[in-house]
């Protein structure tokens, strides 16, 4: 059988891009962004290289640098399809989607339970809606910005329209 050298991008290459929207082109240490995320350094170098063929980022000057326009129209036309919700039972955790910020603030469900990433220390009962990477409730914890912009995602892969809708505009305002 032939070998196929296509690539195909991880669940954690999402991750890597929704973090890189808040370094603003700020050069990084791979030891420091990989403990932020939770992920071997191993594993983040090889995210960067398969999100560099994609086109997603590119080094400048030796600097990893987003393409901003790219990464938008992959979280918000691409990635929802590639990385399709997965529901769990009742469980403790973290708020995600319309039960997170900044969505909690423009959407109430309060006759169903929320959706939670599955965490032990979280303090919120809800339906579990596994995030993208099983570190992502540990690196949430230490960067709002990247919360919000997951948990956006979350709601773009598993809401109603109207959830869609918001969460479509406020990825493009506060994650690009």
């Amino acid at each position: 059988m032939a070998r196929n050298p296509q690539i195909s991008l991880k669940p954690q290459d999402l991750v890597i891009l929704f973090k890189l929207t808040g370094t603003n082109g700020n050069s990084f240490k791979y030891a420091q962004f990989s403990d932020s995320l939770g992920v071997a350094a191993s594993e983040l170098h090889a995210g960067i290289n398969r999100l560099m063929q994609a086109r997603l980022i590119i080094k400048d000057q030796g600097d990893i640098v987003l393409v901003r326009t790219a990464f938008i129209d992959y979280v918000l036309y691409g990635a929802i399809y590639s990385f399709p919700v997965v529901r769990g039972s009742i469980t403790r955790g973290l708020p995600t989607s319309y039960a997170a910020p900044p969505l909690v603030n423009f959407i109430n469900q309060p006759n169903e339970l929320p959706p939670v990433w599955p965490d032990p220390e979280g303090d919120i009962q809800g339906v579990a809606l596994y995030p993208l990477y099983p570190s992502v409730p540990i690196a949430v914890k230490k960067d709002a910005g990247l919360y919000e912009c997951l948990a956006l995602f979350d709601a773009l892969r598993s809401g109603a329209a109207r959830e869609r809708g918001i969460s479509q505009q406020l990825i493009r305002e506060r994650c690009s």
